[in-house]
């Protein structure tokens, strides 16, 4: 929290800064009410006319400074939360591809909506309003020094009792702050997990537990939140403010002693009760938002600040592109205790076209992935040109790479922007990936042509649609390297061979395809077939 404080310290200085200007007229009208009603007691009409005018005229530039103030606190918000959303994103980029597939995206979902909101409501509102209330108490202080010294010692004493009191109960609201992002980040999955399969429910007949499981996510998401709620209120409202409670009355007694002694104005028995009220509100306020922001620690916890605000790997090397050849040599590997690849020695040369097949589990998909330096425990040796990949972060290696996998996915954008992922490239080297992939030929269907909306996730496409442009995407980036798993499956038999032969055809193109079903005249076509079944390459 204190970074992101550090890091917009401008705005929150303006902010602050209006924030004091605004309780200390908000104070002076105290004193500026004393005088109006002295006037009154006094009789003198024509000065209790001036005073009246002044404290509207006062209430008037109050009215102005709250609206420049509410609007800075947005602004101050805005940048933020923009800014923990984009040290969440750095987060999520530094993670490797396993660790980032070990939790659930509806899981990361929540952190950049829902855990922003609690972290807005917790700690920005929960700032602003601690700040606010400082001012407030500390110019209701200095106005009632000014109207005699023993009101601030008096005041100091309530405002102690109350600023202490809530350090008894810090720990319980971090504990139930835990609960709640824990308990709402499982419920955001559970939520994503069912709306994903809301298709297969209905099919099966089971709207029930459809509705069930909403249910019991959205009891999951408001309990923590209403444990949380209540004891702040038992705290905040029902402990401190009977203590608030408590401590008004020694300041009234010592006001009314003054004003009979004639020490201080009568009217002040009607200016300093707004003044005690400021700083015994200022001070409550302080000692209950302690407690917000204590409740909102997890939030941050989860946020690694990256000092380049950048979760991309910079400084590094690229791979120097591949000359002679892959090898993998006595290369195993095993999905917790079942076994995948075993031994497996191959070699896969600068420019040649290779097959990968072998029944279904055999680890043809993995070989792949281990490739990419997606999956970096496993048993032997992976070189690029004699360079051990782990020499290499995935990053490095996926730079010489392109990868076409079976299920496609796409962003809801146009055509066009899911071959270039916003990259710039020349109408020739878009019109060359569009007659490689074979998606050229669709073009004249689709209303909008390369500008066509895609839907989410492609909906608004075909099958063999999807794959075609994932093949243009991995085609114009022009990766010396490319793996394709089964990436040609969902075409039809002339469009998929239109694919092959362009990929075939490239020379520079070292091409590495995984097929579970690949006809003898299909294999011919390839410098070498690696069966991953066979005792050759699995020793």
């Amino acid at each position: 929290m204190i970074y992101y404080l550090k890091k917009f310290w401008k705005r929150n200085l303006t902010v602050i800064v209006i924030q004091l200007v605004t309780y200390a007229l908000i104070s002076l009208q105290s004193l500026i009410q004393m005088q109006t009603f002295q006037s009154l007691i006094e009789l003198d009409f024509r000065r209790m006319l001036i005073f009246t005018g002044i404290s509207l005229t006062g209430w008037g530039v109050i009215c102005l400074m709250q609206v420049f103030g509410g609007i800075s606190v947005s602004k101050a918000i805005w940048a933020m939360n923009g800014q923990i959303r984009r040290d969440i994103s750095a987060t999520l980029l530094s993670k490797g591809r396993q660790d980032y597939h070990a939790q659930d995206t509806g899981e990361y979902l929540s952190w950049l909506t829902s855990g922003v909101e609690r972290i807005e409501n917790s700690a920005w509102d929960s700032f602003f309003g601690l700040t606010a209330y400082i001012c407030m108490a500390l110019t209701a202080m200095v106005t009632l020094f000014s109207v005699h010294w023993s009101l601030l010692p008096m005041s100091l004493v309530n405002a102690l009792v109350l600023l202490l009191l809530p350090r008894l109960f810090t720990k319980k609201m971090q504990h139930l702050g835990d609960v709640c992002a824990r308990e709402q980040a499982a419920a955001t999955g559970k939520l994503k997990e069912l709306l994903g399969g809301f298709d297969v429910l209905c099919f099966f007949g089971r709207r029930s537990l459809f509705l069930q499981g909403i249910s019991h996510a959205s009891d999951q998401i408001e309990k923590p939140r209403y444990e949380q709620s209540r004891g702040q209120a038992v705290i905040a409202s029902g402990i401190i403010g009977y203590a608030k409670s408590l401590t008004g009355v020694g300041p009234t007694l010592l006001v009314a002693f003054l004003s009979i002694k004639g020490i201080i104005l009568q009217a002040a028995l009607a200016g300093t009760g707004n003044l005690f009220s400021s700083v015994s509100n200022g001070f409550e306020g302080i000692a209950s938002l302690r407690l917000s922001i204590a409740a909102s620690k997890a939030y941050f916890d989860r946020i690694q600040i990256h000092a380049d605000g950048s979760g991309e790997h910079s400084g590094l090397s690229a791979v120097p592109p591949v000359q002679d050849a892959i090898t993998l040599k006595d290369v195993s590997f095993r999905y917790e205790t079942k076994p995948v690849l075993t031994n497996v020695s191959l070699r896969f040369e600068n420019g040649k076209k290779y097959a990968l097949t072998g029944p279904s589990g055999g680890g043809k998909s993995t070989l792949l992935k281990l490739l990419l330096g997606w999956l970096s425990d496993y048993d032997g040796t992976i070189c690029f040109d004699g360079r051990n990949i782990k020499d290499f972060t995935p990053e490095q290696l996926q730079d010489q790479m392109s990868y076409i996998e079976q299920d496609v996915f796409l962003f809801n954008i146009s055509i066009r922007d899911n071959i270039t992922l916003g990259e710039k490239f020349s109408e020739a080297q878009m019109d060359k990936a569009l007659r490689e992939s074979a998606l050229e030929g669709d073009l004249p269907g689709f209303e909008n042509g390369l500008d066509t909306i895609v839907g989410e996730n492609g909906s608004n496409l075909s099958g063999g649609q999807k794959q075609r442009v994932a093949i243009a995407r991995a085609l114009i980036y022009n990766r010396s390297i490319l793996l394709v798993d089964e990436g040609t499956s969902a075409l039809d038999q002339r469009n998929a061979d239109i694919v092959e032969e362009s990929l075939l055809a490239n020379p520079e193109l070292t091409l590495i395809l995984v097929s579970h079903h690949l006809s003898e005249e299909r294999k011919a076509k390839f410098d070498q077939v690696y069966d991953l079944g066979s005792k050759a390459v699995q020793a």
